[in-house]
């Protein structure tokens, strides 16, 4: 069973120079600099992002690198904290040369990186955190975002939930942006579907990232008996949220269950048959449900070099050292001003099908994945999914925020 920590072969601060064959290796590195949570309790979620990362470099490398130039990464520890994630990135800027970044975890320490990116003038790649902000009220020319951000995650969670027949809602999330802003969006699309629904407001809980004991927040929303619930813990917060709710007979109660990202590969990895069956799960990309050559060759690649099906922060890391490859061949050059330029509007094949970035706000127009757990995938070592919706990402991301000046 993975556990929620960074195996002891990896470091806060991690680097890795990609040997390949050919001339390519003769010229200096174009280097990328990343940012993840490398410690704590969803440490797994930067171990899954490097290893997709160091996959798509080998890849590149192997076939001569890019405009004949090998890539090259760093990986820093944000501890899920803005101000040492801040410092990181000034650090991979100015003392590593970092070409450019990508990363993040957290939406609150999205939240507080992005506006400091244009002074840092290199483009910025966001593959994991899902606040609105960072390509709404937040977003500048140099900060793109390739995954499912909570906008386009809880549109999908609510046409589920207008279908459940479920009436009265409430939430378990972590008390910062990121589980603020699911219940937020949740409820206005939802709402939107299903006027009569009750939104219990007086009923929701919010503890705090990293939080050990939920027993509290569980018997709080059992005895508030509602139809339905939302949950946005996610990592260690999820696993052990998941185990104690268990424990108190949560998932035996008739609730319609939505998890917004309980199908992270991390997550049931760790749970393994304690996730529970017949419960709706999120994800930004499951590997099991794209049948196109992209994803059948990342998907056999991620396997054999790491035994394990990818999660979709492998898969987000890996697609943004292609969206970076194809950006600095397109402006011809590594100038941070060029490649985020040329990122705009780009497309590019992906394991979930072509990724256009809009030219708008500069977020990919992707849509989240949602099943329902079934059983054990006695291969993989994790439940299965059933009953698979892939929401079409160009039908389901809302226009682009009007507080976004690019």
């Amino acid at each position: 069973m993975r556990r929620f920590k960074l195996h002891a072969s990896l470091a806060a601060a991690l680097t890795f120079a990609l040997a390949a064959a050919g001339p390519a290796q003769a010229q200096d590195p174009i280097r990328i600099g990343a940012i993840y949570l490398m410690s704590g309790s969803a440490a797994t979620y930067g171990e899954f992002a490097q290893q997709g990362a160091k996959l798509a470099i080998d890849e590149i490398n192997a076939a001569g690198g890019v405009l004949g130039r090998p890539l090259a990464a760093q990986f820093e520890d944000g501890q899920g904290k803005a101000a040492v994630a801040i410092q990181a990135a000034r650090k991979l800027v100015f003392q590593d040369k970092a070409d450019v970044l990508m990363g993040l975890d957290s939406s609150g320490v999205a939240q507080g990186l992005t506006p400091v990116v244009p002074e840092l003038a290199k483009p910025f790649m966001i593959t994991h955190a899902a606040t609105p902000d960072v390509t709404g009220k937040l977003c500048n020319k140099y900060t793109y975002r390739l995954s499912v951000n909570v906008n386009q995650n809880m549109a999908g969670a609510a046409a589920i939930a207008a279908e459940s027949g479920a009436k009265k809602w409430t939430t378990i999330g972590p008390d910062y942006a990121f589980g603020h802003q699911s219940w937020e969006f949740f409820s206005k699309y939802l709402k939107e579907q299903k006027p009569d629904v009750q939104l219990m407001e007086d009923k929701l809980a919010f503890p705090r990232f990293g939080a050990e004991d939920y027993v509290p927040f569980i018997n709080s929303v059992m005895e508030s008996k509602p139809d339905g619930v939302l949950i946005s813990l996610w990592g260690g917060d999820l696993v052990n949220f998941v185990r104690q709710a268990n424990d108190r007979g949560f998932f035996k109660q008739g609730y319609k269950v939505l998890i917004s990202v309980g199908a992270a590969t991390e997550v049931l990895e760790a749970l393994g048959e304690q996730m529970p069956e017949n419960v709706w799960l999120g994800t930004r990309y499951w590997y099991a449900s794209w049948d196109n050559p992209v994803n059948t060759k990342f998907v056999a690649a991620y396997k054999a070099a790491y035994k394990q099906p990818p999660s979709y922060n492998a898969e987000g890391a890996y697609v943004a050292v292609y969206a970076f490859k194809a950006a600095i061949e397109k402006a011809g050059s590594v100038d941070g001003a060029k490649v985020a330029a040329a990122l705009s509007g780009l497309s590019i094949p992906a394991p979930t099908g072509e990724l256009v970035f809009r030219k708008a706000d500069n977020q990919a127009l992707v849509g989240p994945t949602w099943g329902i757990s079934g059983p054990m995938n006695t291969e993989d070592k994790i439940r299965s999914l059933t009953q698979i919706r892939n929401f079409d990402g160009a039908k389901i991301t809302p226009a682009a925020d009007p507080a976004c000046k690019l």
